[in-house]
């Protein structure tokens, strides 16, 4: 359920289908940039533009700003759910449906592998994967293709940025060579990379190596340390029982003798208390002649 509520956040009010490179508008509503351009194109000549949801004007044509986070979002929508994806991109030139395997940008047209292999032979265009949109290769402003980088913005703008737009004056520079030199630049810090990812893989190969020699060695002394305290315990289970035995015995060879000796002693009090009793009953009578 949760997923069909974000297959409708995630559809276009225009196209009702999913975001194709979403851009929003000043008001905040997101549309394809394709849908809002053709929607944009068709009012310009009427005195003024409005968004299709709220119905807010602009005197002038709103600049579209791409929203980069609706477009992931819709694109692992997609990859996740690809019953929802489009039914294909075929190439332009054939008569019937044949599966595209590249795009070009310059033409805006997709090719199927043989159509690829004569375009190939006639021009040198940028080839991108295949795609039905190619609104996202062009100036969000003047609807135009990208052909140019703003160094000092740091964007891709197109001839008319650079002739009368906001970039006149910067330092601008074909998109594809900008992209060379960016390539040339990568490729350094690749050279760079790769012996410092083998260094580091050796490393973390020899602290592998070291950990698991500690653990092999950290369980051989738990084992040995176990085993001592084992064997200690057993010896000094065995002593307790031993001196515990001597000391019994040693309580019985020394008790028996008191025994007797106590027997004895109580007879010869017994004994003692008759005599006392009966010398008292002496001390106590008044005829001398039985006491005599």
């Amino acid at each position: 359920m949760a997923s069909f509520d974000l297959e409708d956040e995630l559809n276009c009010p225009i196209c009702l289908s999913i975001y194709t490179d979403p851009v929003t508008l000043p008001c905040g509503h997101n549309f394809c940039q394709g849908c809002i351009g053709s929607v944009l194109d068709t009012q310009e000549g009427s005195g003024g533009y409005s968004c299709p949801e709220c119905r807010q004007e602009y005197e002038e044509r709103p600049v579209l700003q791409r929203n980069r986070i609706l477009g992931n979002i819709a694109e692992g929508f997609l990859s996740a759910h690809p019953e929802h994806d489009g039914t294909g991109i075929f190439c332009t030139y054939c008569d019937y449906n044949v599966p595209s395997v590249k795009s070009c940008v310059q033409c805006e047209v997709s090719l199927c592998d043989a159509h690829l292999q004569k375009h190939n032979k006639s021009v040198e265009h940028i080839l991108i994967e295949p795609t039905a949109s190619f609104s996202s290769r062009k100036c969000s402003t003047h609807n135009k293709l990208l052909e140019y980088y703003c160094y000092e913005d740091g964007a891709p703008i197109c001839s008319s940025c650079c002739l009368a737009g906001e970039h006149r004056g910067h330092g601008v520079e074909l998109l594809i060579e900008a992209s060379e030199k960016k390539k040339e630049k990568l490729r350094k810090v690749l050279d760079k990379l790769r012996p410092e990812k083998k260094k580091t893989e050796r490393g973390a190969q020899r602290l592998q190596e070291h950990r698991r020699k500690v653990t092999e060695k950290s369980a051989g002394e738990t084992e040995r340390v176990t085993a001592l305290f084992r064997d200690i315990r057993e010896q000094l289970e065995a002593l307790e029982k031993r001196l515990l035995s001597d000391i019994s015995s040693q309580k019985e060879k020394v008790s028996l003798p008191l025994t007797d000796l106590m027997e004895q002693l109580e007879i010869k009090k017994d004994e003692l208390s008759r005599k006392i009793r009966h010398i008292e009953e002496l001390c106590n009578m008044a005829d001398p002649l039985t006491v005599l």
